[in-house]
């Protein structure tokens, strides 16, 4: 399966995301809501999501965090960290949402619509000391649910064509496009070269188009 970017970079984006998560909450007194939506709005959750080394490694979390801030408020104000005993329950959800994105190469405005980060932070108590394939797994369910549309719909009305202009561009009938969407028919079971060609034709990887549950 495609993962978001190399693992060799996934234990520093973790750190990162959850250090960012803790030090906006913690010492700077933004709600993990608050500061979430403005991790999306800066774009430095895109560049983040599709691997960028500079992002993901070469910042430290709390530097992350400032630059988040000051993308989104124009405002620049390092405050020395407050630190706790252990870790935070927002530090946690940073660490398991960053190995989340990376596992479903999922962006975070996708998964944020889908299971809302209050959401996943409500989990901390019972998942925080289970193995991460544990929360991979809860999400995975709590999006099938949450979910209304596929994923070709949502990527196709992302990228503003129509079922009839995404037909022509990959030659796919403008019917079997509609049976994917509306799920009477699995894209999970389509032909390879028709994945590819919507993919191709979204801009997505071919993963990204898979219904859930056969993500693994």
């Amino acid at each position: 399966m495609i993962r978001a970017y190399n693992d060799l970079y996934l234990n520093d984006a973790r750190k990162r995301l959850a250090n960012s998560f803790d030090y906006a909450v913690y010492t700077l007194g933004y709600s993990l809501e608050d500061y979430h939506q403005m991790f999306i709005r800066s774009g430095y959750a895109d560049r983040f999501g599709r691997g960028n080394v500079r992002v993901i490694s070469g910042v430290s979390g709390i530097e992350l965090a400032l630059k988040v801030i000051e993308a989104c408020t124009g405002e620049y104000t390092p405050l020395e960290r407050i630190y706790h005993n252990g870790k935070t329950p927002e530090y946690w959800v940073g660490w398991a949402l960053a190995f989340y994105q990376w596992y479903s190469a999922c962006s975070f405005d996708t998964l944020q619509k889908e299971v809302p980060i209050s959401s996943m932070l409500l989990m901390y108590d019972k998942y925080h000391e289970m193995d991460i394939m544990h929360f991979v797994d809860r999400v995975d369910q709590m999006r099938q649910q949450n979910r209304i549309y596929s994923y070709l719909r949502i990527y196709r009305e992302k990228s503003g064509l129509s079922q009839s202009e995404l037909a022509r561009i990959t030659d796919i009938p403008v019917r079997t496009i509609q049976q994917y969407e509306q799920r009477q028919k699995s894209i999970n079971h389509a032909r390879a070269e028709y994945v590819i060609a919507l993919a191709n034709a979204l801009n997505v990887q071919p993963v990204q188009l898979m219904e859930i549950e056969n993500r693994i």
